[in-house]
């Protein structure tokens, strides 16, 4: 894995403003590179660590400071985002300096991520309002609960912010939005089978693994 800057992040692409990743409007980053790799993973152009695109973190909290007054916090999956822990750290400091909330999706389990000695993976941590964690795996695939695509994965509320009982009114969603280049980029999750392979067979993109 290359070694990473903790002025730089390696994005694979971002919304500035989104309700199907998360509580509320949220700025979502899909960061690119994944040591996880999960069989089935829907988001296997997120996986090489030389892919997406470099920002600044400069860049990064200029974005978030144009979308800060609509959202009410920032999104972090991808990918992996604890590959990129330590300038994830900042960013997501930035966004709580700004009273954002903070989430993030990983696939490392949380009783993994507390005993990773790699830099920045306990500040990370820190700064998380929710984790949900836990690979995709193919064989306990299900839409059935918000924002994650099979039974393994948990929620971890690690502050006050959110609450068992702000999920319970959560419904997943998908958003369809159309790129500059006429592309079509989906994100969120369905709740009905069928529907994401549908989508995608039709647009040939996707955001985000289940």
């Amino acid at each position: 894995m290359p070694a990473v800057s903790s002025d730089v992040l390696r994005i694979h692409h971002i919304a500035a403003d989104t309700t199907a990743e998360g509580f509320g409007r949220r700025m979502c980053l899909w960061v690119q590179g994944c040591s996880i790799r999960c069989p089935g993973c829907m988001a296997k152009d997120t996986w090489d660590h030389n892919g997406g695109t470099e920002f600044s973190l400069k860049k990064l909290i200029s974005i978030l400071e144009k979308s800060a007054g609509r959202i009410e916090g920032i999104t972090l999956l991808g990918g992996e985002p604890f590959d990129q822990a330590y300038p994830l750290f900042r960013f997501a400091s930035a966004a709580k300096s700004r009273g954002l909330s903070v989430i993030v999706f990983s696939g490392y389990t949380l009783s993994q991520l507390c005993e990773d000695p790699r830099p920045g993976v306990q500040d990370l941590l820190a700064q998380a309002d929710l984790l949900i964690d836990g690979p995709y795996m193919e064989e306990q695939r299900s839409f059935s609960r918000p924002w994650v695509g099979s039974d393994n994965q948990q929620y971890h509320f690690l502050s006050g912010r959110y609450t068992w009982e702000d999920l319970n009114r959560e419904r997943n969603r998908v958003e369809v939005r159309l790129q500059p280049n006429g592309a079509l980029r989906i994100n969120g999750m369905a709740d009905f089978p069928g529907l994401l392979e549908a989508l995608l067979s039709q647009t040939g993109e996707k955001d985000r693994t289940p």
